[in-house]
């Protein structure tokens, strides 16, 4: 039986800013290289990049030799190494979707080793993430064996160390004119590591103490905290934008990265579905199959009506499985001409014995669950599924939607705790923000993904079309 291996490495030019990822996948009987990914990824930080790399390596395993592949992982990142064995926790909230991608896709293999590795036996992948990067800034793609143009032409050679057609190439790449590094944890002039928390060149540990490569933090690293009473995380204010942030705090221009504006992007138009008698009265609405009310089925015809008329131009409908989503959906079908497609994973959480229930009344009878709850996005209310169980089928879900509807735009008929996910999804926020949103009965909010894989979150909680 063959045994694989994956090499996997990731950057940031400034820490956070533009960034991107290598893997690599070898066979690990003799070495010999059987795939290889790389991919800019816009402005983030080296340990999302890494981790990137890794899911990209993961992912390629299982395209090659399918689920329960025997595959060894090494990486020069000290950090995701040590949290995927889990010998040290996530205490970066910002890579805990990330890793929690990649636990998924290593589950569906057998891992036989995490291991840490050397730099400098990681070259083949900080190689392809640099070339990416170098790719992207020229507003190329990179491509195995060849790197396409920003038109999507394949075989065009880009500058700075991408591959040539011939897969030869074209200029080192991995040194800047002065000599620091561009990708992988990059380096300053006077050595020292700006990720991870590697020592510097004098040995000195990291400010948190951990030798060798303690979590960095970063603009991802958002507080948690502890809403006012409301059902399902439903708190006013407004969702932070991470990746405005990291542009103001490196001073770069107004924009979403490398990518040309005329890319073509999936639209998602997520309406949350209309009043129910639980919403209505505030109650805790899960699982529990309600239907609209008289308000509510208003709600989803004003919803309809707009949805219906430029400048949208709607392509598909699709809704999670419980009544008062299909309802709402059914009225948009019925004024675009569409059908309904059910998606499983786009429903509601699973709220277990709280279901039906107010907040005041779950305070009083579960006070030390709520608090935990309200806390842990990990933890789930009792007999019922966390915010991270949600994030995982939700993650499935978005990942079905953009693949099967490249290009095109989808009405994405959901739940509060669902639409939340994807909106904190796109901002790479982490599970805490789904705490700081508010979203109202029938809005709409739009997220739109390019081909690249980045996600710009257009609107959000738009109730215009109610008043």
């Amino acid at each position: 039986m063959t045994s694989y291996v994956i090499e996997a490495d990731g950057g940031s030019r400034g820490n956070p800013g533009p960034a991107g990822y290598g893997a690599v996948v070898r066979d690990a009987a003799d070495g010999q290289v059987l795939a290889e990914a790389a991919e800019a990824i816009g402005v983030t930080t080296n340990n999302v990049a890494e981790y990137r790399g890794l899911i990209a390596g993961l992912r390629a395993v299982l395209d090659l030799a399918g689920e329960g592949a025997s595959v060894a992982v090494r990486m020069d990142s000290k950090l995701v190494v040590e949290q995927m064995a889990g010998r040290w926790k996530i205490k970066n909230e910002g890579l805990r979707p990330l890793a929690l991608e990649a636990g998924a896709l290593a589950r569906r293999l057998r891992i036989t080793e995490w291991t840490w590795i050397p730099r400098h036996r990681n070259d083949h992948a900080d190689r392809l993430a640099n070339e990416a990067m170098d790719a992207a800034a020229q507003g190329l793609t990179w491509k195995a064996g060849g790197t396409a143009g920003a038109s999507g032409t394949p075989g065009t050679p880009a500058p700075g160390g991408t591959r040539s057609a011939d897969g030869t190439r074209s200029a080192d790449g991995t040194r800047s004119a002065d000599g620091t590094r561009s990708a992988g944890g990059t380096r300053s002039a006077g050595g020292a590591r700006s990720a991870e928390g590697e020592p510097s060149t004098g040995g000195a540990p990291s400010a948190s103490g951990s030798p060798g490569g303690a979590e960095q933090t970063d603009l991802l690293d958002v507080a948690a905290a502890v809403p006012p009473g409301s059902p399902a995380g439903d708190v006013s204010g407004p969702a932070a934008s991470v990746a405005a942030a990291q542009q103001r705090a490196t001073g770069q221009a107004k924009g979403t990265g490398w990518a040309p504006p005329t890319r073509v992007a999936t639209s998602l138009l997520l309406l949350r579905h209309g009043e129910t008698p639980l919403s209505a009265e505030r109650r805790f609405s899960g699982l529990g199959d309600a239907e609209l009310t008289a308000n509510g089925l208003a709600q989803a015809a004003a919803a309809a009506r707009r949805l219906s008329r430029e400048p949208y131009q709607v392509d598909a409908v699709v809704c999670s499985p419980l009544k008062r989503a299909r309802q709402t959906a059914e009225a948009v079908a019925r004024s675009t001409g569409l059908d309904v497609d059910v998606d499983e994973d786009l429903r509601e959480t699973d709220f277990g014995a709280w279901e039906g229930h107010t907040f005041t009344e779950i305070q009083r009878r579960w006070p030390a669950e709520l608090a935990s709850w309200l806390a842990d996005p990990e933890a789930a209310p009792p007999g019922g599924e966390s915010f991270a169980a949600v994030a995982d089928r939700v993650r499935r879900a978005e990942e079905r939607l953009v693949e099967r509807y490249e290009g095109r735009t989808v009405v994405v008929v959901s739940h509060v705790t669902p639409i939340k996910t994807l909106l904190r999804l796109a901002l790479m926020a982490p599970p805490e923000a789904l705490y700081r949103m508010h979203l109202d009965l029938a809005c709409l909010s739009l997220i739109e993904h390019y081909a690249d894989g980045r996600s710009v979150v257009k609107s959000f909680n738009d109730t215009s079309h109610l008043r």
